[in-house]
């Protein structure tokens, strides 16, 4: 082999490593849209931000059907992107049938933290830590008493919130009254507006005055229903608090934005394995801004952040659902 040969060989390597370091990256959102102004749009808007920092580029498709997730994640690997970010946890079956295709493609999955594969970052979170401190919330601003729980697609995931929202609700006022449905039992539940606005006029009957939404674009009923008929409302995992301001109480911020930005960002060497973020990472968390400043007291922002430090500090214990398999604060 001559020197000349040795070069090019040695060049062209570097630009195999450089391209790969450079490989367009793609993102498959959940059921409900990119634009369901909750779960999928979280993630939206984190991709977005490193697109605007970077310059870079992503691919992405919104999901019409259960069978495009595997279609998607083979046709996204076949084409070289990486890495893929997966959202929710239906799509733990087709990663398990596909990333062992494709070992040298790295998978990013939210919502999913239970699959053995060396090539996913699997991430999760402490929904019911954050679900905590909105439900502290809500008992403290109930006047009548009952505070309302609407879920999309009955999964352990969603019954996870409910729990954390009915411990922090009865935290903060141990009479209180908590009233709970699921909008369905199947991916449809997370899409369903009209649904989870006949939900909430049902828990509004039940004396409900505070209601918690924990059902993808479902909720955006659940708030409308609730700022038309003059209860409040709390959103879920973005910021929704501008959509009805003085209506909607707080939001539970589940940080999907981060977790994708900081995927897009670190690229082909995004780290794999098993990752929970909670109130100590602030994965999890509640909204404050000047859409809900008036309903949030001094009183009340002080005794959440309280119990925010002795989560994080380990002096009060959230049950989690995963771990019990019930809840000893609300019977679904």
């Amino acid at each position: 082999m001559t020197l000349m040969t040795k070069f090019l060989g040695a060049v062209a390597a570097t630009a195999l490593s450089a391209g790969a370091a450079l490989a367009e990256p793609a993102l498959i959102f959940d059921l409900g849209g990119k634009f369901d102004k909750s779960f999928n749009e979280a993630a939206y808007n984190g991709a977005q931000k490193w697109a605007d920092e970077t310059g870079g580029t992503y691919r992405e498709i919104e999901l019409q059907s259960e069978a495009q997730r595997e279609q998607a994640l083979r046709r996204f690997a076949d084409a070289g992107l990486n890495p893929i970010i997966t959202m929710g946890f239906a799509m733990a079956d087709p990663l398990t049938a596909v990333a062992p295709d494709y070992p040298d493609t790295k998978f990013v999955a939210i919502d999913v933290t239970w699959l053995d594969a060396p090539n996913i970052r699997q991430i999760g979170f402490a929904e019911h830590e954050g679900s905590f401190l909105v439900g502290m919330l809500a008992g403290m601003k109930s006047e009548s008493g009952t505070v309302g729980f609407i879920g999309g697609m009955d999964i352990p995931l969603i019954r996870h919130f409910g729990c954390g929202f009915a411990q922090g609700a009865k935290a903060a006022n141990p009479d209180v009254k908590i009233v709970a449905n699921m909008t369905g039992t199947t991916p449809a539940a997370w899409n369903d507006p009209v649904k989870g606005s006949e939900l909430t006029t049902a828990q509004i009957s039940q004396g409900a005055d505070v209601v918690f939404a924990a059902a993808g674009g479902t909720g955006v009923g659940v708030l409308q229903t609730a700022a038309d008929q003059d209860i409040l409302a709390i959103g879920v995992d973005s910021n929704q608090n501008h959509l009805h301001p003085g209506k909607v109480l707080t939001s539970m911020l589940k940080r999907v934005d981060v977790a994708v930005y900081d995927a897009l960002k670190a690229g082909t060497e995004v780290e794999t394995g098993v990752f929970t973020l909670g109130l100590a990472e602030d994965g999890v968390g509640y909204a404050l801004d000047e859409n809900n400043a008036s309903l949030i007291s001094d009183e009340m922002k002080t005794a959440v952040d309280a119990a925010r430090a002795q989560i994080i500090a380990g002096d009060l214990t959230v049950a989690s659902y995963y771990e019990n398999d019930s809840c000893p604060a609300l019977d679904f």
